[in-house]
């Protein structure tokens, strides 16, 4: 057995003021803005912390209980090879795609493009400036697809902030020519309703790519994001000329309305659309984190696809966030955005169930398939009051016979985990980095953190871009898979290769 604590022992018991909850419940019983990123994934903020979680945070530091200001602390099993801070790009780094020896990190200000080709010393090959968060990124051969959900004046990368009340506001997709990794180039956009939160890549043979685009929070005083929004954004790109891409469809997920969420279900936010769908291609099944409701769809045709199951947890569950499948496609890990990446939720007082993953079987054949809970995943590394934790992207780590995840969680770090046993999930590697400051309440740590060709890759919020290494008997068979593309929201096959 492989000791999960390095020389310096990383404790994990931590209480809560009072004052936390309070900042807590403010933020969950907030009105989201709409097409704006709220309540997840919103920019780096800051909150005010008192005087007496501050002697708390420093005490805890001083005991052992968390790592000090800026301190890394990591399981044995796992190193780290390098940081990368940030460049000309100074906001909110978000998520990660990968392309041979390229990875791609969007940031709320564009994004860059580094070459991993020594994963010990990536070097940055270009920085695109194009503002407009939160620059969802995904690439497919020379194409790279960036996610605007932030109203601006045009569809330019020169563009500023307007008000989404302004019918000449535009928000969607972006798309660039990637040929050139040291010059991509802007070439099309398709703007969509409610604009594009997060999007989902998925292939239809060698001609098109459809575009799952993701968003939610209408509103009536908004002209292009207007009530209802039940459904999602279907673009159709042609591959040979993106320039084509258009919206093909509008399909409704949610004809009964979804989760209604307060005063219905108190803490639970309402359905009005999705903030994030995953596919598994080669099983034709996605799965939809959409606010208030978990769905299972059927992408038989990708172009319609259907709801073919549907859960809530309105006890534990606040904000459905991101989804993954295991490789055996029996199996769906569900994250929950808890305080919407703006709060302190990884400690006693919130407690091991609300802002966990939740880990559903998919049980049956064909449109008959259902999700069945079984249990719930949070790391229990208590993190300090000015710690913005909450559970978040993360990707399947690839070994035959088992099912094996690294997930980040903002401040509460990377956790490598094993859910083989749907019920009895454990954590067997973590990395973290201590508060960023103890004076604010501040939203850092790894955005994304997924497991490509041998290494971790992770997009720190506030830092820059990480890159780990695990060695450990239960991983190391995932060294020998290698892929020449990795987007982790069409999660590819594996081993069919």
């Amino acid at each position: 057995m492989i000791s999960l604590h390095t020389t310096r022992v990383r404790r994990r018991r931590l209480g809560v003021a009072a004052a936390a909850a309070g900042l807590f419940a403010a933020l969950l019983t907030a009105a989201p803005a709409a097409a704006t990123p709220d309540p997840g994934d919103a920019p780096v903020g800051r909150g005010s912390v008192t005087t007496s979680q501050q002697a708390e945070a420093r005490a805890a530091i001083r005991g052992g209980d968390i790592p000090g200001v800026d301190e890394i602390v990591h399981s044995s099993n796992i190193k780290h090879l390098t940081s990368v801070p940030k460049g000309a790009l100074k906001g909110t780094n978000t998520d990660l795609a990968f392309q041979g020896k390229y990875a791609y990190v969007g940031n709320y200000d564009g994004f860059v493009i580094y070459d991993i080709s020594n994963p010990k010393k990536p070097k940055t090959v270009s920085e695109v400036l194009c503002p407009g968060a939160q620059n969802d990124i995904s690439v497919s051969g020379n194409l790279l697809f960036l996610s605007t959900d932030s109203s601006r004046s045009d569809d330019s990368c020169s563009s500023t902030t307007q008000p989404a009340t302004e019918k000449s506001s535009w928000e969607g997709m972006k798309i660039f020519d990637i040929s050139n990794k040291r010059n991509p180039r802007y070439i099309a956009a398709v703007e969509t309703a409610c604009g594009s939160h997060t999007h989902t890549l998925v292939p239809d043979g060698k001609k098109n790519v459809y575009i799952y685009v993701s968003s939610y929070s209408p509103n009536e005083t908004f002209p292009d994001c207007q009530p209802p929004h039940d459904g999602i954004s279907i673009i159709k790109v042609p591959v040979k000329k993106p320039q084509k891409a258009k919206i093909v469809d509008f399909p409704v997920l949610f004809p009964d309305g979804g989760n209604p969420g307060a005063p219905t279900n108190p803490g639970v936010f309402k359905t009005s659309g999705c903030h994030d769908i995953t596919v598994l291609p080669s099983q034709d099944l996605a799965a939809g984190a959409c606010m208030g409701d978990g769905i299972l769809l059927s992408i038989k045709d990708p172009a319609r696809p259907k709801v073919i199951d549907r859960v809530q947890d309105n006890v534990n569950f606040a904000f459905w966030h991101s989804a993954t499948f295991n490789q055996g496609a029996n199996k769906v890990v569900f994250t929950d955005e808890l305080g919407g990446g703006g709060a302190a939720t990884c400690n006693e007082e919130i407690g091991p169930k609300r802002g966990a993953d939740g880990i559903y079987d998919i049980v049956g054949k064909g449109d008959q398939r259902k999700l069945v809970f079984r249990s719930y995943f949070k790391i229990d590394r208590h993190q300090a009051d000015v710690e913005v934790c909450v559970a978040h992207n993360g990707s399947i780590i690839p070994v035959k016979g088992k099912d094996l995840m690294v997930q980040a969680w903002y401040q509460g770090g990377i956790s490598v985990w094993d859910f083989t046993d749907s019920a009895k999930p454990k954590e067997i590697a973590f990395f973290e980095r201590g508060p960023v400051t103890l004076d604010q309440v501040t939203t850092a740590g790894p955005w994304s953190a997924y497991y490509y060709n041998g290494h971790i890759y992770s997009s720190d919020i506030a830092k820059g871009f990480d890159v780990l290494k695990l060695n450990d008997r239960r991983t190391d068979p995932a060294d020998r898979v290698k892929l020449d593309e990795l987007n982790v929201q069409t999660q590819p096959d594996y081993f069919a290769r």
